[in-house]
């Protein structure tokens, strides 16, 4: 069988670009609409309103800083002195944030369709279109909480250098596996309800078999091999290498988690498209 031409790709590819853009300027009313609707509920009926939606990050920062190294006064070597008192708070924030960002996506991800099932029962809507609006309302978030961490970050003295540019390339793929898990897992959700219970009990689980509150040189050897197969390890793994090290890091890891998140994506959308009508009469 003829492999196909560079043409036949080029087009390939110039025919999937058209449908995406397509897809994009189709959808993105609804989820800036849904997205600006998902910051407002979370504050709904609350005096300062919008303003926790700021608020919540520097609060957020500053217990990390002021727990973590002015009380406890934890600490991690390889650094300079003049910012040795907030190396773990640097530690800490940087991987986080990160966390924080995906938890709280994956949870509301996954109870989506079930919550919402008055609209999607009512509005012929994109289901691949309302996961978007939970992960641009979470980014949102965690810009803002960057914002903050970097402010802190100058303010202590602590160098930011070019390597946080390639932080945003990071996050994307974090997204994007985000969501590919999330979608599928919000599928299930529609038939069995154990998915929305197991995703609360398997994420705090998920967060202590991180390496977020404590640094990886302590786990045995063994253990790291296995460490290393948690997604979230590999990117806030990432995140620290650039914000804490000032280095690139490895990009087989980065490698396989782009790898699995297709995988993810191509299951999410078989079984949207094998189960779509079923799923919009059973909820």
């Amino acid at each position: 069988m003829a492999l196909p031409s560079n043409r036949d790709m080029q087009l390939t590819l110039w025919r999937w670009g058209r449908r995406a853009l397509s897809w994009w300027r189709q959808h993105l009313p609804l989820i800036i609409l849904l997205t600006r609707q998902e910051l407002v509920d979370r504050h709904k009926g609350s005096v300062l309103g919008r303003v926790w939606t700021l608020l919540s990050p520097l609060i957020n920062i500053l217990v990390f800083v002021l727990i973590f190294s002015a009380i406890m006064g934890a600490r991690l070597e390889g650094f300079g002195a003049e910012v040795e008192r907030f190396t773990y708070s640097i530690y800490l924030i940087s991987g986080i944030l990160a966390w924080t960002a995906f938890a709280k996506s994956l949870s509301a991800i996954t109870n989506l369709f079930v919550e919402r099932a008055g609209m999607i029962t009512k509005v012929n809507t994109s289901l691949a279109a309302l996961p978007l609006s939970v992960l641009l309302a979470e980014t949102i978030i965690y810009l803002i909480s960057m914002v903050f961490f970097a402010l802190f970050l100058m303010l202590i003295g602590f160098p930011i250098d070019w390597h946080w540019l390639a932080i945003p390339f990071v996050l994307a793929l974090q997204l994007s596996f985000t969501y590919a898990l999330g979608f599928s897992l919000a599928i299930l959700a529609v038939y069995l309800k154990d998915i929305r219970e197991g995703v609360a009990v398997l994420l705090p689980v998920w967060f202590w078999l991180t390496p977020i509150v404590y640094v990886d040189d302590i786990i045995p050897s063994w253990a790291l091999g296995l460490i290393s197969l948690n997604p979230m390890y590999q990117f806030i793994d990432a995140y620290r290498e650039l914000i804490l090290y000032q280095r690139l890091p490895g990009g087989a890891g980065l490698m396989t988690m782009m790898v699995i998140t297709i995988m993810l994506l191509y299951a999410a959308f078989w079984l949207l498209k094998r189960t779509e009508r079923d799923l919009r009469d059973s909820l």
